[in-house]
């Protein structure tokens, strides 16, 4: 039975943040195993995107201040999509609704 891959969500150029602290799993050998790379919310930007084979999902390479770090997309998020949840828990907050702003 083939697993169909999952289309990418994200696409090159975007800004995004990391969700979740990057540690090295060996990809940086002038780096402690399990060193941080990129701290949680950290922002980054896709350089390129590819598929994880055996997992048939996309992985972004993102650089973060220089450093290029492979992520999937549970480990980061468009920062478009962080400021709008922000404005909105804004709106929610003073009571002003969206019809309103």
């Amino acid at each position: 039975m083939m697993i169909e891959t999952r289309e990418p969500a994200y696409q090159w150029g975007q800004l995004v943040l990391a969700l979740v602290d990057m540690v090295n799993d060996g990809t940086y050998p002038d780096m402690p195993d399990d060193a941080v790379l990129v701290a949680q919310g950290s922002e980054g930007e896709i350089v390129q995107v590819g598929y994880h084979e055996e997992g048939n999902q996309p992985v972004y390479m993102v650089e973060f201040d220089g450093r290029v770090i492979g992520c999937l997309e549970e480990e980061i998020m468009l920062r478009r999509e962080l400021e709008a949840m922000v404005e909105q828990a804004r709106k929610a907050a003073t009571g002003t609704s969206a019809a309103a702003a």
